[in-house]
């Protein structure tokens, strides 16, 4: 018998594994929780508060309170009904444990417990405990406290009674298990705070609090802060574009039922060029839109283009205005309730619908049309924008076209200063976006050829936050960008949609100096990622590279440190028995003072370098940051600076 037929003889009933309770979540954690990353860390935090948040939303709680232990051990405690504790007799255990140790298990799918519900799937906390090496369940409940902890998913002892309480509610404290998340099992705290300050304008008039015991402040208390809205999404909005001029007195606010579907939008017009809408389906961000944001668009549109007809406000426009023109300088927040709802994939990031297509349209028609003709004087600055927009488009197309008729024109349409690698598989391939000529040259002769291309920028590319679009495309950095990375602006489908069927890179790393110039150019780069070609972050493909900020050296040992713990760690290990003065200490300012090896060592080698990959959390963060790093408002932004320069790396 050969040894293939061996191992087929060999696969018998025997051979099919069944992983039984929460085995399954261990061997595979990324299919309950997205990954074992930083993003797979924090969603563990977000599955129990959404937990709580689902006791608010059916009116028995308001007040959620988020603790990050020392340790980065954390706590979510909440006010709600406290999970049922006695015996589920089908089961013949505690509803506590049931709910703590059995997936697809939980009081979500009893449509008369739960209205609606952001967990799906019913397996949030019990994935919750399953990755943590240490859960402990504490619920205050009919004036009892009851209890259950357990290692790995596993009770450690029956659900007890260990005392008496005047409060009620749940309290769940976890420590996310290391060797699960072996990446990192530190929690950030704007991360967090970023989620529930959204879930705070959501859900209108419950109270959530972030509190930080790993920082203390300098008056003893620990970092804290409460997130709380009364006004909900048109809060959101102004928050959103609090650092943008907008051109109406107040966002427009939409709030009601329509066909069984409860429907809340906010919207609001600014003098930017970007749309920005941001959606939530039962608090799950689908920042893939769906049929809510298809019928928010569609009455948008509908609605504006028969006001403007009617009231003759587009007579003398030339060239055809699109549903595009009607959503320039848009910044929107479209939230929907749905019992069941249908996502397609398993990321619940498109909604699939089809009622809810009609319920919005119509929510958005009749509002805004009242809207319109009670308020003419505001009516008729949307529609100016429109037409601005419209001429501004005509000119845009222009731009990408002569983009686009750049590779036609000139051969293969690479950039001359574009020093490009041998392989063609993009999977391979990576392209370095240098900061000057000087470094970019330096990269060149570090570089391994084969798959690692760059390309040199000159100085501080457009501002892309406070530019026309037409603008953007005659720049000549950008160009250099968009026709080197290979993807093209345009699609018959969607004339802004970025195609990436020819992208030549999936590695595209943004290379700075380590000080405040490189830091902006950064920014700038990732701001028009961000807004222009969002995709290939969202794809994973952009990352910025880490430079060593220093060379410790003793004779002819030496190491790169990239801050000053491991400047001041390197000194100490190298002078050994001898005179501190014997140790010399080298200061990166630039890329440009490394030679091609140094900077192959630390920088250009896949074995030695280290790389940060771009992504986007919450959309609605980074729309907020982008928009208030890089507009005009000068108090934010200093906030923001003075809030973060611990973290800041200053140049001396």
């Amino acid at each position: 018998m050969s040894e293939e037929q061996d191992l087929k003889s060999n696969y018998s009933a025997d051979n099919i594994q069944v992983l039984e309770g929460l085995e399954a979540v261990r061997k595979r954690p990324s299919m309950y929780i997205g990954d074992t990353g930083i993003k797979g860390l924090h969603h563990l935090v977000y599955e129990v508060v959404d937990n709580s948040i689902d006791e608010a939303l059916a009116g028995h709680a308001d007040t959620i309170d988020v603790r990050i232990l020392e340790g980065n051990s954390i706590r979510v405690e909440d006010n709600g009904r406290g999970i049922p504790t006695g015996i589920n007799t089908k089961e013949n255990k505690s509803a506590l444990e049931i709910v703590m140790t059995v997936l697809h298990a939980g009081g979500k799918f009893d449509k008369d417990t739960y209205k609606v519900s952001g967990g799906l799937h019913g397996v949030g906390v019990s994935c919750v405990n399953a990755l943590s090496t240490d859960l402990k369940a504490e619920v205050h409940r009919e004036g009892k406290i009851w209890m259950q902890e357990y290692k790995i998913g596993v009770p450690q002892y029956d659900v007890k009674e260990v005392g008496t309480t005047d409060k009620r509610g749940t309290i769940v404290t976890f420590s996310p298990d290391p060797t699960i998340f072996t990446q990192t099992t530190e929690y950030k705290y704007d991360t967090l705070a970023g989620r529930l300050r959204e879930l705070a304008f959501l859900n209108k008039g419950i109270k959530l609090t972030l509190t930080d015991e790993r920082e203390k402040l300098d008056d003893g208390s620990f970092l804290s802060e409460t997130f709380h809205s009364e006004g909900g999404l048109k809060e959101f909005v102004a928050f959103l574009d609090d650092t943008r001029t907008s051109i109406l007195a107040e966002p427009i606010y939409i709030e009601g039922i329509k066909n069984g579907v409860p429907v809340e939008l906010a919207f609001q017009y600014n003098d930017s060029y970007s749309e920005n809408v941001h959606s939530y389906v039962n608090n799950i961000n689908t920042h893939e839109g769906g049929t809510h944001i298809a019928g928010f668009r569609r009455g948008l549109t509908r609605t504006l283009k028969n006001y403007a007809d009617k009231e003759g406000l587009l007579k003398n426009v030339k060239m055809e205005i699109t549903g595009d023109d009607f959503r320039e300088g848009l910044t929107a927040v479209v939230s929907v309730k749905v019992q069941e709802p249908q996502f397609e994939g398993q990321t619940k990031t498109k909604l699939g619908n089809s009622e809810v297509m009609g319920s919005v349209d119509v929510a958005v028609g009749e509002a805004l049309g009242n809207y319109l003709e009670e308020n003419p004087k505001e009516a008729k600055m949307i529609i100016n924008k429109v037409i601005l927009a419209a001429t501004a488009r005509a000119a845009a197309r222009k731009a990408r076209e002569m983009v686009q008729r750049k590779s036609v024109m000139g051969g293969s349409g690479l950039p001359g200063k574009l020093a490009d690698c041998s392989d063609s598989d993009p999977e391979r391939c990576e392209i370095f976006l240098v900061e000057g000529d000087s470094a970019g040259g330096t990269a060149k002769q570090g570089r391994d050829r084969n798959y690692q291309a760059i390309l040199p920028l000159k100085g501080k590319i457009l501002n892309v936050e406070k530019a026309m679009e037409h603008k953007i495309y005659e720049n000549d950095e950008i160009k250099n960008m968009f026709t080197a990375i290979g993807v093209s602006i345009g699609t018959p489908e969607d004339n802004k949609a970025l195609n990436l069927t020819k992208l030549r890179y999936h590695k595209i790393v943004i290379m700075t100096d380590a000080d405040i110039d490189g830091s902006h150019i950064t920014t700038l780069i990732l701001t028009f990622f961000y807004r222009y070609m969002r995709a290939l972050i969202e794809a994973g493909y952009v990352y910025i590279a880490s430079p060593p900020l220093y060379q410790v050296k003793k004779g002819k040992d030496f190491e790169y440190c990239w801050n000053d713990a491991q400047r001041d760690a390197a000194v100490q290990r190298l002078k050994g028995a001898g005179k501190e003065d014997s140790v010399h200490i080298q200061r990166y300012k630039g890329l440009g003072e490394m030679n091609a090896e140094q900077l192959w060592d630390t920088t250009l080698n896949p074995a030695t370098r280290t790389l940060m990959q771009a992504t986007i959390e919450s959309a609605a963060e980074c729309d907020h940051t982008f928009s208030m790093l890089m507009g005009d408002e000068v108090a934010p932004r200093r906030e923001f600076i003075e809030r973060n320069a611990k973290y800041a790396k200053i140049d001396a």
